[in-house]
């Protein structure tokens, strides 16, 4: 990472960065644009004034780190992944939660982002472990978990309220000692 770079964590092909309210314009359309992709599991900001309330609370919050993926190749948004629920103490822990957006899914972009964000996490945060929390049909971001070294340790029923229902999800996580190097 050279020292102008507006990246926290910068790898081949992407950097991470936090959102800022600049952000929105390209954060919102790239969202409406990819809604057939998230939905039924992710609903992230679709207008001005959600994605302002949204990234307020990531920028604001201590207990919440977010995170925009951008090509390294002009900076364009490819995807986001926050880290929700940071406990410090003996436990220091957050739970993570992402989504690509339509024009760089399939592209290994956020493999790159995740392993970003984990290393960071580990490192900058100084957390031991991040969680991800994923409902048992969505086989994209069981993928993602799986290829960024996460291992599954269970299920829980009813977990999260999503769509209108309460979700069942397998429950995922990694600690720094898992961490390739």
């Amino acid at each position: 990472m050279h020292g102008t770079t507006p990246y926290l964590a910068e790898g081949i092909t992407v950097g991470i960065r936090h959102y800022t309210h600049d952000d929105g314009a390209e954060f919102v359309a790239r969202a409406r644009e990819s809604k057939a992709l998230h939905q039924p599991w992710l609903f992230p900001p679709a207008n001005a004034a959600a994605y302002a309330s949204y990234a307020g609370r990531l920028i604001e919050d201590p207990t919440k780190a977010g995170f925009l993926v951008c090509e390294t190749d002009g900076g364009g948004i490819a995807g986001f992944i926050n880290i929700n629920n940071i406990v410090e103490g003996a436990f220091q822990c957050g739970a993570l939660g992402y989504g690509a957006f339509a024009h760089a899914a399939g592209r290994g972009l956020m493999g790159e982002g995740l392993d970003l964000v984990v290393r960071y996490a580990f490192g900058g945060l100084g957390l031991h472990r991040l969680e991800i929390n994923v409902q048992p049909d969505n086989a994209a971001s069981i993928a993602l978990a799986r290829r960024c070294g996460f291992r599954l340790e269970g299920f829980s029923p009813d977990f999260l309220f999503i769509d209108g229902a309460w979700r069942d999800h397998e429950r995922w996580a990694i600690t720094a000692d898992m961490i390739r190097t």
